[in-house]
């Protein structure tokens, strides 16, 4: 189990570094489009900057919750976003500088030209999956599966008749032409494969936001703060949908509305769910990232805290000298510990408040014990110290009596 837990781990943490490198390369070749002087070309625009907070924040999102939970779909799903549109990002601009820049310099750029249509709808589809099956990892009820399979062929679809479009550039470049593309197909069968498969995607996000909110109607307790933060990122993510497609009916120009519109759609929704795990212990991680933040922290005022003796010392002693390093080098050492007990306290504050109250009231107890004399009023205390901190179901406390106590004669009671 640890094995696959290893496994696990580093797959996730490899497509959160793909991520951030299809994004770099997409940046790349989006330099070299302005450089030939199209820009018009770029897929890092002023619109495209909310498909990138989209695939950075769902790709970090999604390797900690796989690297922590790797059998709950959740994770590989918002690893799944973020990869999408870095890949998304990469062909697009690999295509239009290949094809329509410089043709030919770039090898099997006429191959990915269907491909670079067919990625839009995956990373859309991705998020329609995470709002149908956050937070338990399966469909509210059985009688979603069939809702649940409609929706994963969609993308497919799509895909497939994308990658056989004998014109995938039409109508800005309709003379480039298809080399994967199969003539006995009709455009308008093609046609209508592609719109339906888009209706589907498009209606999976509704629907998907309308399941999340029903799980928030019926959930309780500690399950419905986990859900708030969702279900108003959902709910907030339908409304721009909804601003985009309106845009796009009624002006000419609002296809960047829309891609703009998709792309909050995208980015609300990992941060929703960074906002649920911080704040109200989704998937139990909340730990984990406080102590993420805890030492990020102390390392980044520890590193700057050396390089500050480290250039302080060394004007009044030369920066040659050895006594420069070894004088800063103890000082770090020497409050490592009381910086790393103040940072872990200010985080817990902020983001692991159960933690943090939970020291505070063990802390008050411990005050309390060395002055408290009575065993009664102390055990009263301590099992509400208990309760309070721990919150178990039942709790009982058991004294093991003195030698003396037990040593000495017992009487039988009277028959």
């Amino acid at each position: 189990m640890r094995r696959r837990s290893w496994w696990a781990a580093a797959l996730a943490w490899t497509l959160w570094v793909l991520t951030l490198l299809g994004l770099a390369a997409t940046a790349w070749l989006d330099h070299l489009l302005r450089q030939v002087g199209m820009p018009e070309l770029t897929w890092l625009e002023a619109s495209g900057i909310p498909d990138v907070v989209a695939a950075v924040s769902a790709a970090t999102v999604g390797a900690v919750l796989a690297s922590r939970r790797p059998a709950h779909p959740v994770g590989w799903l918002l690893l799944g976003l973020g990869l999408s549109l870095a890949v998304a990002g990469v062909v697009y601009a690999y295509v239009r500088y290949g094809l329509v820049a410089r043709p030919g310099v770039l090898p099997a750029a006429s191959y990915l030209a269907g491909l670079s249509n067919g990625m839009i709808l995956i990373w859309i589809s991705c998020v329609g999956f995470v709002l149908l099956l956050t937070p338990t990892g399966s469909p509210p009820s059985a009688r979603w599966r069939w809702w649940a399979r409609v929706a994963a062929a969609a993308p497919v679809v799509w895909v497939l008749a994308s990658v056989v479009d004998p014109a995938p550039m039409r109508p800005e470049y309709p003379t480039i032409r298809n080399p994967l593309a199969v003539p006995a197909l009709p455009g308008v069968l093609l046609g209508a494969a592609t719109g339906a498969a888009a209706l589907v995607v498009l209606a999976a996000l509704i629907v998907g936001a309308g399941s999340l909110v029903g799980r928030f109607r019926r959930a309780r307790g500690t399950e419905r703060q986990q859900l708030r933060w969702l279900a108003w990122g959902a709910a907030l993510a339908a409304v721009a949908l909804l601003v985009g497609m309106a845009a796009l009916v009624m002006e000419d120009s609002g296809s960047t509305m829309l891609n703009a519109a998709l792309g909050v759609c995208a980015a609300l929704l990992p941060l929703a769910t960074g906002a649920a795990i911080l704040r109200y212990r989704l998937y139990d991680l909340d730990r984990i990232i406080s102590r993420t933040l805890a030492y990020g922290l102390l390392t980044l005022t520890l590193g700057l805290g050396y390089a500050g003796l480290v250039l302080g010392l060394g004007q009044l002693l030369g920066r040659d000298s050895s006594l420069v390093v070894a004088g800063a080098t103890l000082a770090v050492a020497g409050v490592f510990q009381p910086a790393r007990r103040r940072v872990q306290q200010a985080v817990d504050r902020r983001f692991n408040r159960r933690r943090y109250d939970a020291a505070q009231t063990i802390q008050a107890f411990s005050a309390r014990l060395r002055d408290e004399i009575d065993l009664d009023t102390l055990t009263a205390e301590l099992l509400a110290v208990v309760h309070q901190t721990m919150q178990p179901t039942q709790a009982a406390l058991w004294l093991r009596p003195s030698h003396a106590a037990s040593s000495a004669p017992t009487r039988s009671p009277p028959a």
